[in-house]
């Protein structure tokens, strides 16, 4: 028989609907029959008791929001009764202990990965193209039609033939296979724009520049081809002390070109395409070998979330954060506007005291400069979100931080910091899913988890973006941009952690190369940084 409602923790005085409810229907719930008073859609939320104005109501054991009118129990919660409300933290309240899982049937595993000269290792092999600032965007994009066209031996577009056809009147909508391989089988050529560099206050452009800098120290990276205008504000020395702070002894190669030194755009194109050339006939030499899982650096990331989310995707990734942790391998945990409601729990996981104080720090100054923009964090939910049950900001977070497992956290790093240590991080980033993948793969991340229950088609340039579905539905629906489903736990058909492990080989699978990412075979190439500040 199938569940119709789930109660997240023990402490909830609300249930998740499984199934579509209708207003008088009688649902058995934890030995106790419950009329529901309204038509409910799978997803939403029901009150197990009778909330007076002000009560508090909570949800997976944290403090959600609070009722605005009086809500019957049996009755659904709607932005109209109910509105954010989270716990108000000040600094650590509790020590914190964890044993870690029992990982014996996977410390001996491995992943085929590309080792890096600094002990890094990638599960890709990209050489990466970008500008210092916008104005070198359209030399980007030139070069980025050069080499594609000559290097990666694209099938022609569908989409493309669909409109040929109809310009022509053949109707004649087949895609001809041209039968021609990528010049070279072992590297993949990646480009980035973006509208930065200059205009901005100077901090945004040092702000990218370590940003850029990750990038090109990210173990998935083999080398970059970098163009400056030259009188931008992110200089290419900012670049270059970026890099140093990152990785004093970087032994990639960066090939650098500033066209105001150079003449013409031709001149400096053709110099161009001659020196990246040979440099990626010389990267695709690296080889694939085997390395321990603890080289695996995990992104966690949700987009597009439902309120099947925090019940089953994202606790999936919060039993693989924790296997990695237990690994010694990393984990990374971001979207701070998605964090608010469960300070106190994650500043009480923090291994040193510093590290809580600087995530509520940095947690207080996001939150202000959101208020000061005459917006604030609970306004976060976005209306897909609303529609699907993540009524308020704490809702959300609440579940969005399940991602995070249950491991100690290691350590927190502002935007732009690169990983140092193993284990579990946050990393400061806005909730946007593309800003915050982009930060993340820019602080080192080798892999990133992306939990949808939407459906986002969101990907990186150079890091693999793995597709988790919270429900069956949603990858029937959208199979191609989702990876992996979780629909099978709200059925009850298979736990949190039967669902880790499947996603664990999954990861390996991709990690190896043997498995393409939906989002890499859309070519799917999303990178957005975070800009702080105003243009001036």
């Amino acid at each position: 028989m199938q569940r119709k409602l789930i109660k997240v923790n023990a402490t909830d005085n609300v249930a998740v609907a499984l199934v579509n409810l209708a207003a008088g229907e009688v649902v058995n719930f934890e030995g106790e029959d419950i009329k529901i008073l309204s038509d409910t859609k799978s997803k939403h939320k029901i009150a197990l008791q009778t909330f007076n104005p002000g009560d508090s109501i909570f949800m997976y054991g944290v403090l959600v929001g609070s009722a605005s009118t009086t809500i019957k129990k049996g009755d659904v919660l709607t932005t109209e009764n109910v509105k954010h409300e989270s716990e108000k933290v000040n600094g650590k309240t509790d020590s914190f202990s964890w044993t870690p899982l029992n990982v014996d049937k996977w410390k001996d595993r491995t992943f085929l990965g590309y080792h890096r000269e600094d002990g890094q290792v990638g599960t890709e092999n990209v050489w990466l193209f970008f500008p210092l600032v916008f104005c070198e965007n359209r030399n980007i994009e030139i070069l980025k039609d050069v080499f594609e066209k000559e290097l990666l031996k694209h099938k022609p577009n569908p989409h493309q033939m669909l409109l040929r056809s109809l310009v022509t009147g053949s109707g004649q909508e087949t895609v001809v296979d041209e039968g021609s391989a990528d010049v070279f089988d072992n590297i993949d050529v990646k480009f980035i724009t973006h509208p930065g560099g200059c205009g901005g206050i100077r901090q945004d452009a040092e702000s990218l520049a370590r940003l850029l800098a990750g990038y090109v120290n990210n173990p998935n990276v083999a080398g970059a081809t970098v163009l400056s205008l030259g009188c931008q504000n992110l200089q290419i020395s900012i670049f270059q002390q970026a890099l140093d702070a990152i990785n004093p002894n970087l032994k990639k190669p960066v090939l650098i070109f500033e066209q105001q030194k150079m003449g013409t755009v031709d001149q400096m194109l053709s110099a161009i395409i001659k020196e990246s050339f040979e440099a990626i006939k010389r990267a695709n030499d690296i080889q694939r070998k085997p390395a321990p899982l603890s080289k695996l650096r995990i992104g966690l990331e949700c987009g597009g979330s439902d309120g099947f989310s925090g019940i089953s995707a994202n606790p999936t990734l919060g039993a693989v954060s924790d296997i990695l942790a237990a690994l010694n391998g990393t984990a990374i945990l971001s979207e701070f506007p998605e964090l608010c409601g469960v300070e106190q729990e994650l500043v009480n996981r923090c291994i040193e005291d510093e590290a809580g104080e600087k995530f509520l720090k940095l947690m207080k100054a996001y939150e202000t400069s959101a208020v000061n923009a005459g917006s604030g964090f609970d306004m976060n939910p976005s209306p897909g979100n609303i529609k699907d049950g993540l009524i308020t900001d704490a809702m959300k977070s609440a579940g969005a931080a399940k991602k995070g497992g249950t491991s100690p956290i290691q350590d927190v790093l502002d935007y732009g910091e690169y990983i140092t240590k193993p284990g579990l991080n946050l990393l400061c980033t806005p909730g946007n899913d593309v800003e915050s993948t982009t930060a993340m793969v820019g602080s080192g991340a080798n892999v990133v988890l992306f939990t949808t229950g939407l459906g986002t088609p969101t990907g990186n340039p150079i890091a693999p973006i793995i597709k988790v579905s919270s429900n069956t539905e949603l990858a029937e629906k959208m199979p191609d941009i989702i990876d992996i489903e979780t629909g099978a736990v709200i059925r009850g058909e298979k736990t949190i952690d039967e669902m880790a492990d499947e996603m664990l080989e999954f990861i390996i699978e991709v990690a190896s190369g043997n498995i393409q990412t939906k989002a890499k075979l859309l070519n799917q190439n999303d990178f957005i940084p975070w800009r702080r500040g105003v243009s001036l």
